[in-house]
């Protein structure tokens, strides 16, 4: 019987956190992120229903905003057959989500009738978790737009052959749970059209690794603001690089910068940022590939400006540290991927305060401990452990839930 109410999939608690894993193209730009939501206590996301908590969460949500969690971004969002009979999964937009078939549905033929039904009011679906060609899963091929492998559970020897069999059905393929860039390559060659995992955000330590003439640059400027140096000598040096000069005012034009009005010279830009907020921006230009452009849309460059939004966001919740200081570990703490180096080694090239040294090499004192939280949010299976860190450092899930809707916002109207 469909289940007419939000209400009959209500939590029993506040207790849950939000998960957001990015999806690439082929291009390694971001697509659309999978939300998952998961209990505090139970470490998997079952607080009802693994989907049903997904989806009304998300529909309790949908004033919070599906633009405010995913952006111009498309929301895979989990359905179970609970979910997917339900009347209110059609609060759901359906031009900002796809509806991702969870393996456990079987293709009953009210099932097929409901997602028939579904994409007549212009929703699209993903399989989930496709291991095999089951019975399941040619019942419901035809009726979904993109169908995800879960490359860890297939042998590798036996990918090929599948990857062939699913491509004569003319569908995009997606492979999940990649975990190194080798295994991105691969699936790369045998022609998936997407990319789950966070292989991109591994670093891959290169022995001999130098630090690209571009970077170095913003380097030693933040080097300047670090040393007291006066502004007119940062002034010259941030000119004497036009590319920098003009990512940096692209990027405080952006709304998440919160200037009033158009900045439109160098001058005018440090005058209005101050130091700190130029140090920021500094720090975000160095996600830009040396000698380019910056992109926005990098997935390095949104992972790492998230992290550096929530760990500002919760040094004001938590006393020890301040805002900036938090925010500079979030977005460093990426550097060892971004450079392909150790942190021991970026750290030796630029100066930074003893806590912030502590935080990104061991992970002590307070900014280490909220760096900690921000690395296992990022791991939808580790619940209980998270749980413990936002106990010890006073936050509540409900709490670390508003700081990451907050972030999420803030990076949003960074690439907007």
């Amino acid at each position: 019987m469909p289940i007419d109410t939000v209400a009959e999939l209500a939590l029993p608690s506040d207790d849950f956190f939000l998960a957001r894993q990015p999806i690439l193209g082929r291009n390694q730009r971001l697509v659309a992120f999978e939300l998952l939501f998961r209990s505090a206590n139970g470490g998997d996301a079952n607080v009802t229903d693994h989907a049903a908590a997904t989806a009304a969460v998300i529909s309790h949500a949908s004033q919070l905003g599906m633009a405010k969690v995913v952006g111009e971004r498309l929301a895979f969002v989990n359905v179970d057959e609970i979910v997917l009979m339900s009347d209110f999964v059609r609060f759901l937009p359906h031009d900002k989500v796809i509806l991702e078939i969870l393996e456990t549905v079987q293709a009953t033929p009210a099932v097929i009738a409901r997602v028939r039904e579904l994409k007549e009011f212009g929703f699209k679906f993903a399989l989930d978790d496709v291991v095999d060609e089951s019975e399941d899963v040619r019942k419901l091929v035809d009726l979904v737009d993109i169908i995800k492998v879960d490359v860890q559970a297939v042998p590798a020897q036996a990918l090929p052959a599948l990857v062939a069999a699913l491509n004569g059905r003319n569908k995009k393929l997606l492979a999940e749970k990649v975990e190194t860039v080798e295994e991105f390559e691969a699936c790369m060659a045998l022609g998936f059209e997407y990319f789950q995992g966070y292989y991109f955000a591994r670093p891959a330590i290169l022995s001999g690794k130098k630090i690209a003439p571009s970077e170095l640059v913003i380097l030693r400027l933040l080097d300047l603001i670090n040393s007291d140096a006066d502004d007119a000598e940062i002034e010259r040096a941030v000119k004497r690089d036009a590319l920098i000069s003009l990512n940096l005012l692209r990027l405080v034009n952006t709304p998440a910068a919160g200037a009033r009005g158009r900045i439109d010279s160098l001058t005018e830009a440090l005058y209005v940022l101050g130091r700190q907020q130029l140090q920021r921006w500094l720090q975000i230009l160095l996600y830009a590939k040396p000698g380019a452009a910056v992109e926005l849309n990098s997935p390095l460059l949104q992972m790492a400006t998230t992290r550096g939004k929530l760990m500002e966001l919760m040094t004001q919740k938590v006393p020890g540290a301040s805002a900036e200081t938090g925010f500079t570990v979030g977005i460093m703490s990426l550097m060892d991927a971004l450079f392909s180096m150790s942190m021991q080694e970026i750290l030796g090239t630029v100066v930074v305060a003893d806590e912030v040294r502590a935080a990104l090499l061991e992970r002590k004192g307070v900014l280490g401990d909220m760096l900690r939280v921000v690395e296992l949010l990022d791991n939808p299976k580790r619940g209980p452990e998270l749980a413990r860190s936002l106990k010890a450092l006073g936050l509540s899930a409900k709490v670390m839930r508003e700081i990451e809707m907050e972030a999420f916002g803030w990076v949003n109207e960074l690439v907007a």
